[in-house]
């Protein structure tokens, strides 16, 4: 299980550590691919397999999943950590996610979400101030 907030800096060649309580998770495997809200999702293997089976047999006769499937699979790469535990990320997926140099990895159960560190406090800060508003649709979803 993934979770915490946790600040790192990419380094020249676009790797990120890993927390070592997360290494473990990880070993077997990861991918990365875009998220939502300008993030990054890092998912280890075995969710990423669950995930992509359930992208796959989104039906193609509807856009949006058309679109949500091409989004999340067309832009996945598989990652290993090295002797370090760093993973590199894609430059492509840097890019998308409007990467500098520091990030933020946020843990959020079955996967590690990746932010710009500006970005994930400007995100931070628009959820915070919606708090009750979020909480209050969720609990109409009986939440």
């Amino acid at each position: 299980m993934f979770i915490g907030e946790y600040k790192h800096a990419l380094d020249d060649k676009g790797r990120i550590a890993i927390p070592t309580k997360f290494r473990k998770q990880l070993a077997k495997g990861a991918v990365v691919t875009r998220g939502l809200d300008t993030s990054l999702f890092l998912f280890p293997k075995e969710e990423w397999d669950k995930l992509a089976e359930r992208l796959a047999n989104l039906p193609l006769g509807q856009s949006n999943s058309r679109a949500f499937a091409r989004l999340m699979l067309a832009g996945a790469m598989d990652v290993a950590l090295d002797k370090q535990g760093r993973a590199v990320l894609p430059e492509y997926l840097r890019e998308y996610a409007g990467m500098k140099k520091n990030i933020v990895l946020a843990g959020l159960y079955n996967r590690l979400e990746i932010w710009d560190e500006q970005k994930w406090a400007a995100y931070k800060k628009k959820v915070e101030s919606d708090a009750d508003s979020v909480a209050e649709k969720l609990g109409e979803l009986g939440f």
